[in-house]
């Protein structure tokens, strides 16, 4: 690496630990007043998706 390479350190996004996902499970109750539980699993918005924190999102 010479002195104009900047190099970063990928950083674990913590908010999805590295994974890129964020899961949410929720509960609803239908019209037979029966509790159903579901996963929402969605991207990470901290880090895009990637899993790691982009360069000087810090």
């Amino acid at each position: 690496m010479s002195d104009l390479t900047v190099g970063f350190k990928r950083i674990s996004c913590p908010d999805c630990e590295g994974s890129g996902e964020l899961r949410i499970e929720s509960e609803n109750i239908n019209e037979h007043f029966e509790v159903e539980k579901q996963t929402v699993i969605t991207e990470c918005p901290r880090c895009l998706g990637l899993g790691f924190l982009p360069p000087g999102s810090q």
